[in-house]
């Protein structure tokens, strides 16, 4: 594609993101407060639902899901995510069941509107400074929003990875898992190949979501609980294409 034309399509995009980001953000971190916690998850659904619609038709970028259904057998889990792309900040927002809370950097809840929403939906805002404390935190707060009855969403790695890329991954989520008793459910996406870290270009195509087989957690420690995300979701991610206009790798 002529990349004065990406360009274009790209700022479009931005431009589109940052308006409803700024209506649903000064929405949620205004009245929002004084709404149900689930109406306020709605509102942040709607935000998602209409940013992958606007990725979709200004910047060519879809997406396709599989093992959505899985999630559906399950009171509740953790959900431990591939991290590589701003992107799968829409999409699993939309896509997770409604009652989700993620683990987030605290720098995040900051942000002008996009932080506002972010803390009017209760998410666990951690320390990264303090790693020690931020697992305290993460451990209570998280074993807490499962007694719950809600979701839980991390990354293990901790931060965005670039395609090809891998950082270690961290035990927490297999720890909230296994101490409160839920099944843990690996995560992987493509998303980083069209929509890059920090990069303003959007390429388009088809972004691969999979949604693995829930893991019990009963019968095995932390450790090699992740050991069984982190090998389930690098194997499915060398199947998917890990370049823009490369084709889909059948499943």
């Amino acid at each position: 594609m002529n990349p004065l034309l990406l360009y274009l399509r790209s700022l479009l995009f931005y431009l589109f993101l940052f308006a409803i980001t700024i209506f649903y953000g000064t929405l949620l971190g205004t009245i929002g407060w004084f709404l149900r916690l689930s109406l306020r998850h709605r509102l942040a659904r709607s935000w998602a639902r209409l940013g992958l619609a606007g990725l979709r038709l200004l910047c060519g970028l879809d997406y396709r899901v599989q093992g959505l259904e899985q999630l559906a057998t399950l009171p509740n889990a953790v959900v431990l995510v591939k991290h590589q792309s701003a992107w799968e900040t829409l999409a699993l927002r939309l896509l997770l069941p409604l009652h989700h809370t993620p683990i987030l950097k605290r720098e995040l809840l900051w942000l002008p509107f996009f932080g506002w929403a972010l803390a009017a939906c209760h998410p666990i805002a951690i320390n990264r400074g303090t790693p020690k404390q931020a697992l305290k935190q993460v451990l209570r707060e998280g074993g807490e929003r499962i007694a719950r009855g809600e979701w839980l969403l991390l990354f293990p790695e901790g931060t965005r990875v670039a395609p090809g890329q891998r950082h270690r991954y961290g035990a927490s989520g297999a720890m909230i898992a296994k101490r409160s008793g839920v099944a843990v459910v690996p995560v992987v996406h493509n998303a980083g190949v069209f929509w890059g870290r920090n990069a303003f270009i959007k390429y388009p195509g088809t972004i691969d979501l999979r949604f693995g087989p829930p893991m019990a957690t009963s019968e095995h420690s932390a450790q090699q609980i992740t050991d069984a995300v982190e090998a389930w979701i690098e194997g499915e991610l060398a199947a998917l294409p890990q370049q823009a206009g490369k084709p889909r790798a059948e499943p």
